[in-house]
């Protein structure tokens, strides 16, 4: 069964319920997790679906965008973007750019390299639960302020499981990254973005001057 909203006039007018709206919440967080709209577009809408009276004024915030199947109460259907599992036997799978924070992820890292970059991630979950197995691989996390990430449940044998939180003061919270699970011999990093890296000739720069000798 598919759920559908009326275009403005006619039915459109009518006052939209809290179902309508988070209906029309879900439809867009997918949207973002399918690359559909952008992490800013996806803000916009959100904010005028929050606010929405009507049907119409939330019809017009999904026209461009594929129907989402939803349960005979009008409700969202479970997405799947609800779970991420990602299994890396080798080489680098990564998630970075704007990309949709699901609400649970299953990692399992046999001797290649996971990267979750949330540096630019879209966050509309205030948790994030990760169940990983790291073989003799990576997996590692790059934070942002205001991202807190728990490792209190990560077993570990030869390996390493850190965090290292960014710099400067403080931020609001927008999301509590929880993991569970065990590292063997590899290693788990959750660590703000590296700086950028010198050039040859900015290496040069930096070096001091040599001293030239003087005349006798």
């Amino acid at each position: 069964m598919t759920g559908e909203l009326s275009p403005a006039g006619g039915a459109g007018e009518l006052r939209a319920s809290h179902a309508d709206r988070d209906r029309v919440v879900e439809v867009l967080r997918i949207a973002a997790g399918d690359g559909r709209i952008t992490a800013d577009e996806l803000d916009q809408r959100l904010d005028a679906a929050l606010t929405a009276t009507t049907l119409g004024e939330l019809a017009v915030l999904t026209t461009d965008l594929p129907r989402v199947p939803v349960s005979p109460a009008g409700l969202p259907a479970q997405s799947p973007k609800d779970l991420i599992r990602i299994d890396c036997g080798g080489g680098v799978a990564r998630r970075d750019g704007p990309w949709l924070v699901p609400k649970r992820m299953e990692i399992s890292v046999t001797s290649g390299v996971v990267q979750l970059d949330f540096t630019r991630a879209t966050i509309t979950e205030p948790e994030l639960h990760i169940e990983a197995t790291i073989g003799s691989g990576v997996l590692n996390l790059v934070t942002r302020p205001g991202i807190e990430v728990e490792l209190d449940a990560v077993a570990t044998a030869s390996g390493t499981a850190t965090v290292r939180p960014p710099a400067g003061p403080p931020a609001p919270g927008i999301l509590r990254i929880v993991i569970s699970g065990r590292v063997d011999s590899g290693v788990l990093a959750a660590e703000p973005p590296a700086g950028p890296r010198r050039t040859f000739r900015q290496w040069l720069l930096r070096r001091p001057p040599a001293r030239r000798a003087l005349p006798r």
